[in-house]
């Protein structure tokens, strides 16, 4: 009896961590106001990033600026894509496009003005990082960026591949 207990809560916690690992369900809107729901977020069963930033954060630029450099050669290698959200409050919403158009990121941008997505990924800064994997479970997640940071992200990437 202890052990079918024992096995029950084992199974529950696992099925519990499995639940919270996956994205949840919150509607964003792209830059040009198209509804898009977190939980469908993909890449064609392969590995994607969710980085949060906002206009305001130094840091965050200097991290998507770092990754746009790279990019390119990432997609080519592992075909990884890149969802850049902004937490930019609505009020700020207005300087999310220049802002990526300014420094020519070539991501595909999401608006969290109420940090509703942050919060639900368990972000508590910015900028926050998350690997997706193919199948849409959260495999890693960072806050803060130091210059090279990137690279560890390519890294567990290339993991994921494996």
């Amino acid at each position: 009896m202890k052990r079918l207990i024992l096995f029950l809560v084992a199974a529950f916690c696992l099925s519990i961590h499995y639940v919270q690992a996956q994205l949840p369900t919150i509607t964003l809107k792209t830059m040009n106001g198209v509804e898009v729901r977190t939980d469908t977020l993909s890449n064609g069963g392969k590995p994607f990033i969710v980085d949060f930033f906002a206009t305001w954060c130094k840091p965050c630029n200097r991290e998507l600026d770092a990754i746009s450099e790279v990019y390119e050669e990432w997609q080519e290698e592992t075909g990884v894509k890149i969802f850049a959200v902004s937490i930019d409050q609505a009020q700020n919403i207005n300087k999310v496009k220049p802002l990526v158009g300014n420094h020519g990121w070539e991501y595909e941008v999401l608006l969290d003005p109420n940090s509703d997505f942050l919060r639900a990924v368990g972000g508590q800064m910015i900028p926050y990082t998350l690997i997706v994997d193919g199948k849409g479970k959260v495999v890693y997640k960072h806050s803060g960026y130091t210059d090279g940071a990137e690279t560890e992200l390519i890294e567990k990437v290339r993991e994921l591949l494996k």
